[in-house]
């Protein structure tokens, strides 16, 4: 009876819900105007045309459609859209021009402390920060356009900003030119899939202490450091690709004392590195491609109980590396393109074992300006004598079943 009084209600709520029209050519002309007269339900439809009314607060549950997408203008002032109500849906607006303030934080659109926010089609073209979700949960910021022009990174805020939230949706979003695409802290159980975030100052994405997420199908292209995820447990990361991040200190992937995560079918190539890791334990890392990357990976000391197995390194200048003498990872059924074993068997596994960690990567790992000989006789004559008698380079830093042949990924 209480559920048939609920779905009563809901229906009753719907069947009363108005359309508030606002436009240059319309009765009522100003948003705040409408969204005053705005009941709970009703739906405020903005016509095309420039709006330029300081701080928007939408403070009840409504719908904010916008047609042919009006602009609303922040004019480098103010905090162009500020969410405070439950259930409120954003769609189909240009959002130009937000303050900028180091404390405050003004954004394009800011969800402050709400639930079931969804904003989805819209543009955001020169914001401090594009859409900032602040201690929210099950919200989704869906196929928006994020642009902005900053130059350093203390000049510019994020694109996607989530804090403090819990099981958000962040799909198929474009974002560019801030310091960060996309930044999750303290936020769990949410989906980032199918963006695309490029030419960001800092990081494609940014991770930190956010547990229990997954990001998939996502594309990182020539970022500033690429992307980073730090201080989190149990991350899933799926058919990524993370390509062109060059620099004395980028990668593609940063992994910071992470733990128990999976990392499969991604995609690295052209990076400075391809995965950095560092106090990482308990990682698998599946099916991914290293490709045309200056270091396949980077594997640090502090790393152990991490599994590398049945991935591709082909065009690589060094496929792995580490700063340390102990063996605490594993190395399993990788396909390595300067492997130089043999097959007597044709099972498609080489008959010698492999070993990755060339000593020219020790060598540079221990003085970079060693990279100076790189391609020298003297190197090449060096690697080849180390790999049949291993000296300097661990014995035991092994690919035992080396494939043949790459794996279709």
């Amino acid at each position: 009876m209480k559920k048939l009084f609920y779905i009563f209600l809901l229906l009753s709520t719907f069947l009363q819900a108005k359309v508030i029209e606002v436009g240059p050519n319309k009765p009522i002309k100003s948003i705040k105007t409408a969204i005053n007269l705005a009941k709970i339900g009703d739906t405020v439809l903005v016509y095309k045309g420039l709006y330029r009314e300081g701080n928007i607060v939408i403070n009840k549950r409504i719908v904010f459609l916008g047609k042919d997408y009006p602009v609303l203008d922040g004019q480098k002032k103010y905090e162009v859209l500020s969410i405070k109500a439950d259930r409120v849906i954003v769609k189909g607006f240009k959002v130009i021009r937000s303050g900028r303030a180091s404390l405050e934080d003004p954004c394009g659109i800011k969800v402050y402390n709400r639930n079931f926010v969804v904003i989805q089609n819209n543009i955001l073209d020169d914001n401090f920060f594009g859409i900032y979700i602040q201690n929210g949960a099950n919200c989704s910021i869906k196929n928006n356009k994020i642009v902005a022009y900053g130059t350093e990174e203390q000049e510019i805020g994020n694109g996607i900003h989530c804090w403090k939230s819990d099981n958000l949706q962040i799909v198929a979003n474009t974002i560019s030119g801030h310091r960060d695409g996309i930044y999750f802290e303290f936020v769990t159980n949410s989906v980032i899939w199918r963006n695309i975030s490029t030419k960001n100052i800092r990081y494609g994405l940014h991770f930190m202490f956010s547990n229990d997420d997954a990001y998939i199908s996502n594309f990182f292209k020539n970022n500033g450091a690429g992307v980073a995820v730090m201080f989190t447990k149990r991350v899933k990361m799926f058919n990524n690709h993370f390509e062109e991040n060059w620099g004395d200190a980028a990668y593609g992937l940063l992994l910071k004392e992470i733990s128990d995560s999976y990392i499969s079918g991604n995609t690295f190539a052209k990076n400075t590195i391809g995965i950095h890791m560092e106090g990482t334990n308990r990682i698998l890392v599946e099916k991914n491609v290293f490709r045309a990357n200056g270091w396949g990976m980077k594997i640090q000391a502090s790393c152990m109980d991490n599994t590398i197995q049945n991935n591709n390194f082909v065009g690589n200048t060094f496929d792995i590396s580490t700063n340390g003498s102990l063996v605490l990872n594993t190395f399993n059924s990788n396909y390595w393109d300067k492997y130089e074993g043999y097959d007597l068997n044709r099972n498609g596994i080489g008959d010698v074992p492999f070993h990755p960690l060339s000593l020219f990567a020790v060598l540079t790992e221990r003085n970079p300006s060693a990279m100076l000989l790189f391609r020298s006789f003297m190197i090449t004559l060096l690697d080849k004598s180390e790999k049949v008698l291993p000296s300097i380079t661990p014995d035991n830093f092994i690919d035992k079943t080396p494939l043949m042949h790459s794996l279709s990924l």
